[in-house]
């Protein structure tokens, strides 16, 4: 069997983690498995750089912070081929150009194109275990790239595609994908089994179990994920297409995503392609966007409201600035204290009146809603950021989600 590992910054974060880790590999390998694992920096490391970066200068150009950024996987996978050649196993440590790991070329949140495979499967046929650097990747200019928070669990499922690969193993410090945040919500249980458009949802609305590229990536390739907790030995939760009917729940899960800001566009024209001239204009920057309301026109004009990621507040807001002239509006408007709570299940398609028990929770709770969206398998709102943990409970106990239920 080929398995893929990949194990988080927690995971790796002193000397007796990094052998726990080594332990745990070298057990697989002498069953005679081959093995690749995928190493994010060690604990708070990328957040000390972060710091580090900002000391020097307030707003580091992304290029530069990706070269810093590397710095921190590329400890974790030395020091781990290190524990491994003490622990008497054969290891090597590559890096995204040693691999190499192509990717395009935006910094910060750059995608993966291709990844060369000569250089792994070598490494593997001389018996060896390869330990591989998460979340960076090389362009087309030859410099570094990485992939955005999380993106070592991309570089993990990418792997585990490029490479067939039996397993894909994901290691963090919970032991499985939860109904929800256990941190925020303390009655939260353990899922069995979730599908791959459940996971994605929940990844992409503030669950940060896993990146939410690496669950569109397994589904593409049809990777099955075990979501793992490398400090025991408990089962974890499997990621995979279909969710038997004995697995299945009406909701999987509720995510609170604080890191969102509501933008309003206010007095745009009411006329064919405002909406595309203003949307684009963030596409072309790389801001992505979330939830979007259009209000009613009147007077010639309407008001449009979207949401993006706290990071992309700053540049969002200058760059419609910048463009106010050419998109004809008439101020821009914006709101921090607010955060997206979400409810998410595929069981939601076949049971009317999921929305409605959700509105009536929040408003049991006195939680006013500031926007809605939905989809097929998931109802998120925007709230108020001081009402966000206890409407996530309260919404969450009202689903019979709780593990004392």
């Amino acid at each position: 069997m080929l398995i893929v590992k990949k194990f988080g910054g927690t995971s790796v974060a002193d000397k007796e983690r990094i052998f726990n880790v080594a332990k745990r590999c070298i057990e697989d390998y002498e069953k005679g498995n081959d093995v690749v694992v995928v190493l994010s920096a060690m604990g708070k490391y990328t957040d000390e750089l972060i710091e580090k970066a900002h000391d020097i200068n307030p707003n580091p150009p992304k290029r530069e912070m990706d070269m810093l950024f590397t710095i921190g996987e590329q400890m974790s996978v030395s020091l781990m081929a290190m524990a491994m050649a003490q622990l008497g196993v054969r290891a090597v440590s590559l890096n995204a150009f040693q691999v190499p790991m192509h990717t395009t070329s935006s910094y910060g949140n750059a995608r993966l194109k291709k990844i060369d495979t000569e250089r792994i499967k070598r490494e593997l046929e001389d018996r060896k275990i390869v330990i591989v650097t998460g979340f960076q990747g090389v362009n087309k200019y030859d410099d570094y790239t990485t992939l955005g928070r999380g993106g070592s669990d991309t570089t993990a499922v990418a792997l585990a595609a490029v490479l067939h690969a039996d397993a894909c193993e994901i290691y963090t410090d919970v032991d499985g994908v939860y109904t929800a945040d256990p941190r925020l919500v303390p009655t939260a249980k353990k899922l069995k089994a979730i599908t791959y458009d459940e996971m994605l949802d929940l990844a992409t609305l503030g669950a940060g179990v896993l990146h939410n590229r690496s669950v569109e990536m397994a589904k593409k390739y049809g990777v099955r994920l075990v979501v793992r907790s490398s400090l025991n030995n408990s089962e974890g939760t499997v990621v995979k297409e279909v969710v038997n009917k004995v697995e299945r729940m009406i909701i999987s899960g509720v995510a609170l995503d604080k890191n969102a800001d509501r933008i309003s566009v206010i007095g745009i024209q009411d006329m064919p392609g405002s909406a595309f001239k203003l949307f684009n204009t963030l596409a072309k920057k790389n801001i992505n966007v979330d939830i979007i309301i259009q209000s009613v026109g009147r007077d010639g004009t309407k008001d449009i409201s979207f949401t993006v990621s706290h990071e992309n507040l700053e540049e969002a807001i200058a760059l419609l600035e910048e463009k106010k002239e050419a998109l004809g509006f008439e101020k821009v408007e914006y709101n921090c204290d607010v955060a997206k709570l979400s409810i998410v299940g595929a069981g939601m398609m076949s049971n009317p009146g999921v929305a409605a028990k959700m509105f009536e929770c929040l408003y049991n709770q006195d939680v006013n809603i500031n926007m809605i969206a939905t989809s097929e398998i998931r109802i998120t709102v925007l709230v108020a950021q001081k009402d966000a943990v206890a409407a996530m409970n309260a919404v969450h106990d009202a689903f019979g989600l709780s593990e004392r239920n």
